[in-house]
Protein backbone atom coordinates (compact mmCIF):
# COMPACT_ATOMS: atom_id res chain seq x y z
CA UNK A 1 0.00 0.00 0.00
CA UNK A 2 0.95 3.35 -0.67
CA UNK A 3 0.71 7.00 0.83
CA UNK A 4 0.78 10.61 -1.43
CA UNK A 5 1.96 12.65 1.53
CA UNK A 6 2.59 16.54 1.19
CA UNK A 7 4.35 19.20 3.21
CA UNK A 8 3.71 22.60 5.28
CA UNK A 9 5.14 25.52 5.96
CA UNK A 10 8.81 26.05 5.76
CA UNK A 11 9.45 24.16 2.35
CA UNK A 12 9.46 26.98 0.43
CA UNK A 13 12.31 28.44 -1.71
CA UNK A 14 13.06 30.79 -4.11
CA UNK A 15 13.14 29.47 -7.63
CA UNK A 16 10.69 26.36 -6.32
CA UNK A 17 8.79 24.97 -9.77
CA UNK A 18 10.90 26.65 -12.03
CA UNK A 19 12.87 24.19 -13.56
CA UNK A 20 9.35 22.00 -13.31
CA UNK A 21 7.57 24.81 -15.60
CA UNK A 22 10.32 25.47 -17.91
CA UNK A 23 10.05 21.55 -18.47
CA UNK A 24 6.03 20.63 -18.84
CA UNK A 25 2.69 22.40 -20.00
CA UNK A 26 1.09 20.46 -16.90
CA UNK A 27 2.97 22.53 -14.01
CA UNK A 28 2.39 25.74 -16.13
CA UNK A 29 -0.87 25.22 -16.38
CA UNK A 30 -1.15 24.57 -12.60
CA UNK A 31 0.61 27.64 -11.89
CA UNK A 32 -1.44 30.17 -13.94
CA UNK A 33 -4.55 28.71 -12.63
CA UNK A 34 -3.53 29.58 -9.03
CA UNK A 35 -2.08 33.10 -10.35
CA UNK A 36 -5.78 33.21 -12.00
CA UNK A 37 -6.84 32.01 -8.80
CA UNK A 38 -5.66 34.40 -6.44
CA UNK A 39 -5.07 37.41 -9.39
CA UNK A 40 -1.72 37.81 -8.20
CA UNK A 41 1.31 36.62 -9.99
CA UNK A 42 2.13 34.39 -6.75
CA UNK A 43 4.24 32.16 -9.83
CA UNK A 44 6.38 35.13 -10.47
CA UNK A 45 6.91 35.67 -6.54
CA UNK A 46 8.03 31.74 -5.97
CA UNK A 47 10.11 32.02 -9.58
CA UNK A 48 12.28 34.89 -9.08
CA UNK A 49 11.40 36.52 -4.91
CA UNK A 50 11.77 38.53 -3.02
CA UNK A 51 12.51 35.42 -0.53
CA UNK A 52 11.00 38.03 2.19
CA UNK A 53 7.61 38.22 -0.13
CA UNK A 54 7.50 34.48 -0.62
CA UNK A 55 8.04 33.90 3.39
CA UNK A 56 4.76 35.67 4.18
CA UNK A 57 2.50 33.40 5.52
CA UNK A 58 0.06 34.50 2.86
CA UNK A 59 2.09 33.52 -0.05
CA UNK A 60 3.87 30.43 1.21
CA UNK A 61 0.85 28.80 2.02
CA UNK A 62 -0.80 28.45 -1.46
CA UNK A 63 2.86 28.51 -3.15
CA UNK A 64 3.40 25.33 -1.18
CA UNK A 65 0.74 24.09 -2.42
CA UNK A 66 0.53 24.63 -6.00
CA UNK A 67 4.17 23.49 -6.36
CA UNK A 68 3.42 20.21 -4.60
CA UNK A 69 0.38 20.19 -7.43
CA UNK A 70 1.99 21.01 -10.06
CA UNK A 71 4.20 17.97 -9.48
CA UNK A 72 1.39 15.44 -8.90
CA UNK A 73 -0.47 16.86 -12.43
CA UNK A 74 2.85 16.61 -14.02
CA UNK A 75 3.31 13.10 -12.64
CA UNK A 76 -0.09 12.34 -14.22
CA UNK A 77 -0.08 13.56 -17.58
CA UNK A 78 3.86 12.97 -18.23
CA UNK A 79 4.18 9.90 -16.46
CA UNK A 80 0.48 8.43 -16.98
CA UNK A 81 0.13 7.85 -13.28
CA UNK A 82 -3.46 8.58 -11.45
CA UNK A 83 -3.46 8.99 -7.98
CA UNK A 84 -6.59 6.90 -7.46
CA UNK A 85 -4.86 4.15 -8.94
CA UNK A 86 -1.79 4.63 -7.37
CA UNK A 87 -2.11 6.13 -3.65
CA UNK A 88 -4.75 4.28 -1.03
CA UNK A 89 -4.26 7.04 1.43
CA UNK A 90 -3.12 10.95 1.12
CA UNK A 91 -2.22 12.79 3.80
CA UNK A 92 -0.46 16.20 4.98
CA UNK A 93 1.58 18.26 7.24
CA UNK A 94 -0.66 21.44 8.25
CA UNK A 95 -1.25 23.51 5.67
CA UNK A 96 -0.35 19.91 3.01
CA UNK A 97 -3.75 18.65 4.06
CA UNK A 98 -5.63 21.15 2.06
CA UNK A 99 -2.65 20.02 -0.74
CA UNK A 100 -3.81 16.47 -0.43
CA UNK A 101 -7.90 16.93 -0.25
CA UNK A 102 -6.77 19.15 -3.70
CA UNK A 103 -5.09 16.38 -4.90
CA UNK A 104 -7.92 13.51 -3.92
CA UNK A 105 -10.37 16.25 -5.71
CA UNK A 106 -12.26 17.06 -2.57
CA UNK A 107 -11.37 20.83 -3.34
CA UNK A 108 -10.56 22.30 -6.89
CA UNK A 109 -7.12 23.78 -7.57
CA UNK A 110 -8.78 27.56 -7.21
CA UNK A 111 -11.05 26.89 -4.14
CA UNK A 112 -7.98 25.27 -2.62
CA UNK A 113 -5.76 28.14 -3.53
CA UNK A 114 -8.18 30.60 -2.30
CA UNK A 115 -8.74 28.85 1.00
CA UNK A 116 -4.98 28.74 1.60
CA UNK A 117 -4.56 32.68 1.35
CA UNK A 118 -7.57 32.79 3.69
CA UNK A 119 -6.07 31.00 6.12
CA UNK A 120 -2.38 32.62 5.82
CA UNK A 121 -4.12 35.91 6.12
CA UNK A 122 -6.08 34.43 9.22
CA UNK A 123 -3.41 32.91 10.61
CA UNK A 124 -1.22 36.21 10.48
CA UNK A 125 -3.65 38.71 11.91
CA UNK A 126 -4.68 36.13 14.80
CA UNK A 127 -2.23 37.27 17.46
CA UNK A 128 0.05 40.80 16.91
CA UNK A 129 3.24 40.12 15.69
CA UNK A 130 5.80 39.46 18.27
CA UNK A 131 3.39 38.50 20.82
CA UNK A 132 3.60 34.52 19.83
CA UNK A 133 5.99 32.12 19.17
CA UNK A 134 7.26 28.87 18.58
CA UNK A 135 10.40 26.19 19.12
CA UNK A 136 11.22 23.01 18.37
CA UNK A 137 12.55 20.91 21.01
CA UNK A 138 15.00 18.53 19.38
CA UNK A 139 15.45 15.36 21.19
CA UNK A 140 11.88 15.15 23.48
CA UNK A 141 8.83 13.01 22.71
CA UNK A 142 5.25 14.31 22.78
CA UNK A 143 5.29 13.18 27.02
CA UNK A 144 8.20 15.43 27.84
CA UNK A 145 7.24 17.93 25.48
CA UNK A 146 4.18 18.07 26.97
CA UNK A 147 5.62 18.10 30.56
CA UNK A 148 7.88 21.29 29.39
CA UNK A 149 5.50 23.86 27.76
CA UNK A 150 3.32 23.21 30.78
CA UNK A 151 5.89 23.91 33.16
CA UNK A 152 6.87 27.24 30.87
CA UNK A 153 3.31 27.80 30.56
CA UNK A 154 2.58 30.22 34.37
CA UNK A 155 -0.78 31.18 33.13
CA UNK A 156 -0.07 31.90 29.45
CA UNK A 157 -0.51 29.87 26.45
CA UNK A 158 2.07 27.29 25.28
CA UNK A 159 1.08 24.04 23.97
CA UNK A 160 2.13 21.23 21.68
CA UNK A 161 1.10 22.28 18.47
CA UNK A 162 3.04 19.68 15.85
CA UNK A 163 4.30 15.97 17.36
CA UNK A 164 6.89 15.61 14.44
CA UNK A 165 8.39 12.39 14.95
CA UNK A 166 10.22 10.88 18.10
CA UNK A 167 12.89 13.20 18.21
CA UNK A 168 11.22 16.79 17.21
CA UNK A 169 8.39 17.72 18.77
CA UNK A 170 6.92 21.66 18.18
CA UNK A 171 5.40 23.93 21.22
CA UNK A 172 3.57 27.30 20.67
CA UNK A 173 2.05 30.27 22.06
CA UNK A 174 2.78 33.69 24.33
CA UNK A 175 6.19 34.54 23.73
CA UNK A 176 7.06 34.81 27.02
CA UNK A 177 5.98 31.33 27.51
CA UNK A 178 7.44 29.72 24.64
CA UNK A 179 11.10 31.28 25.33
CA UNK A 180 10.55 30.16 29.04
CA UNK A 181 10.31 26.79 27.55
CA UNK A 182 13.93 27.02 25.90
CA UNK A 183 16.00 26.56 28.70
CA UNK A 184 13.66 24.57 30.91
CA UNK A 185 13.43 21.73 27.92
CA UNK A 186 17.16 21.10 28.45
CA UNK A 187 16.43 21.17 32.24
CA UNK A 188 13.97 18.66 31.66
CA UNK A 189 16.04 16.28 29.28
CA UNK A 190 15.66 17.17 25.80
CA UNK A 191 18.60 17.64 23.60
CA UNK A 192 17.90 21.57 22.76
CA UNK A 193 15.38 23.88 22.25
CA UNK A 194 15.29 26.40 19.28
CA UNK A 195 13.41 29.32 18.85
CA UNK A 196 11.27 28.80 15.13
CA UNK A 197 11.65 31.81 12.69
CA UNK A 198 8.02 32.42 11.94
CA UNK A 199 5.52 35.32 12.46
CA UNK A 200 2.70 33.78 14.23
CA UNK A 201 1.70 30.96 17.04
CA UNK A 202 0.38 28.18 14.64
CA UNK A 203 -1.71 24.94 16.01
CA UNK A 204 -2.46 26.82 19.50
CA UNK A 205 -5.07 28.30 20.95
CA UNK A 206 -4.39 31.58 20.11
CA UNK A 207 -5.57 30.90 16.63
CA UNK A 208 -9.14 30.89 17.72
CA UNK A 209 -10.00 33.53 15.85
CA UNK A 210 -8.47 31.83 12.19
CA UNK A 211 -10.46 29.08 13.10
CA UNK A 212 -13.58 30.97 13.44
CA UNK A 213 -12.45 32.53 9.87
CA UNK A 214 -11.83 29.02 8.32
CA UNK A 215 -14.70 28.07 9.44
CA UNK A 216 -17.14 30.64 7.86
CA UNK A 217 -15.02 30.39 4.90
CA UNK A 218 -15.39 26.39 4.50
CA UNK A 219 -18.98 26.58 4.93
CA UNK A 220 -19.09 28.34 1.84
CA UNK A 221 -16.65 25.74 -0.05
CA UNK A 222 -17.62 22.61 -2.21
CA UNK A 223 -16.40 20.15 -0.85
CA UNK A 224 -16.13 16.00 -2.27
CA UNK A 225 -15.54 12.82 -1.06
CA UNK A 226 -11.54 12.24 -1.68
CA UNK A 227 -10.78 9.83 -4.12
CA UNK A 228 -8.88 7.92 -1.55
CA UNK A 229 -9.23 8.58 2.24
CA UNK A 230 -7.56 11.44 4.05
CA UNK A 231 -5.27 10.77 7.35
CA UNK A 232 -6.68 13.93 8.67
CA UNK A 233 -3.72 16.27 11.40
CA UNK A 234 -6.24 16.29 14.04
CA UNK A 235 -7.32 12.70 14.59
CA UNK A 236 -4.70 10.50 12.86
CA UNK A 237 -7.08 8.63 11.56
CA UNK A 238 -8.98 8.29 8.14
CA UNK A 239 -11.54 10.71 7.21
CA UNK A 240 -13.66 10.41 3.76
CA UNK A 241 -17.02 12.11 4.96
CA UNK A 242 -17.04 15.79 3.19
CA UNK A 243 -18.81 17.27 6.67
CA UNK A 244 -16.14 15.36 8.96
CA UNK A 245 -12.95 16.90 6.72
CA UNK A 246 -15.18 20.07 7.09
CA UNK A 247 -14.94 19.96 10.77
CA UNK A 248 -11.54 19.07 11.22
CA UNK A 249 -9.67 21.75 9.29
CA UNK A 250 -11.39 24.05 11.61
CA UNK A 251 -10.20 21.76 14.35
CA UNK A 252 -6.90 21.81 13.16
CA UNK A 253 -6.14 25.44 13.06
CA UNK A 254 -5.92 25.58 16.63
CA UNK A 255 -5.06 21.66 17.17
CA UNK A 256 -1.84 19.60 17.29
CA UNK A 257 -0.62 17.74 13.98
CA UNK A 258 -0.73 14.48 15.19
CA UNK A 259 2.15 13.55 12.55
CA UNK A 260 3.92 11.05 14.03
CA UNK A 261 0.93 9.65 15.19
CA UNK A 262 -0.77 9.53 11.35
CA UNK A 263 2.36 7.93 9.87
CA UNK A 264 2.38 5.09 12.06
CA UNK A 265 -1.76 4.71 12.11
CA UNK A 266 -0.63 4.45 7.82
CA UNK A 267 2.08 1.69 8.30
CA UNK A 268 -0.39 -0.09 10.84
CA UNK A 269 -2.86 0.03 8.31
CA UNK A 270 -0.46 -1.91 5.28
CA UNK A 271 0.82 1.31 4.21
CA UNK A 272 4.74 0.20 2.88
CA UNK A 273 5.46 3.20 1.08
CA UNK A 274 5.42 6.74 1.45
CA UNK A 275 5.63 9.26 -1.67
CA UNK A 276 6.28 12.97 -0.98
CA UNK A 277 5.20 15.03 -3.48
CA UNK A 278 6.75 18.81 -3.92
CA UNK A 279 8.88 18.92 -0.89
CA UNK A 280 11.73 16.93 1.12
CA UNK A 281 10.77 17.85 4.53
CA UNK A 282 8.75 14.99 5.47
CA UNK A 283 10.47 12.31 4.09
CA UNK A 284 13.54 12.27 6.74
CA UNK A 285 10.56 12.37 9.27
CA UNK A 286 8.68 9.19 7.74
CA UNK A 287 12.09 7.64 8.18
CA UNK A 288 12.61 8.13 11.89
CA UNK A 289 9.00 7.63 12.45
CA UNK A 290 8.77 4.09 10.45
CA UNK A 291 12.30 3.10 9.66
CA UNK A 292 11.65 0.02 7.55
CA UNK A 293 9.01 1.63 5.55
CA UNK A 294 10.15 3.01 2.52
CA UNK A 295 9.85 7.31 1.71
CA UNK A 296 10.53 8.91 -1.15
CA UNK A 297 10.38 12.78 -2.54
CA UNK A 298 9.68 13.92 -5.66
CA UNK A 299 10.48 17.61 -6.32
CA UNK A 300 12.50 17.36 -10.02
CA UNK A 301 11.21 16.00 -13.72
CA UNK A 302 13.95 13.88 -12.77
CA UNK A 303 12.32 12.60 -9.46
CA UNK A 304 8.61 12.38 -11.40
CA UNK A 305 10.40 9.96 -13.89
CA UNK A 306 11.73 8.07 -11.59
CA UNK A 307 8.93 7.13 -9.94
CA UNK A 308 6.30 6.93 -12.49
CA UNK A 309 8.72 3.79 -13.71
CA UNK A 310 8.76 2.39 -10.59
CA UNK A 311 4.73 2.37 -9.67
Amino acid sequence: MRAFIFPGQGSQSVGMGSALAQASAAARETFQEVDDALEQALSRIMAEGPEETLTLTANAQPAIMAHAIAVLRVLEREGGVRLADKADFVAGHSLGEYTALCAAETFDLATTARLLRKRGDAMQSAVPVGEGAMAALLGADLEKARAIAQAAAEGQVCTVANDNDPGQVVISGHRAAVERAVPLAKEMGAKRAVLLPVSAPFHCPLMQPAAEAMEAALAEATLRAPLVPLYANVTAAPSADPDAIRRQLVEQVTGMVRWRESVRAMHAAGVTQFVELGGKVLTPMVKRIVPEADAVSVVSMGDIETLAKGL
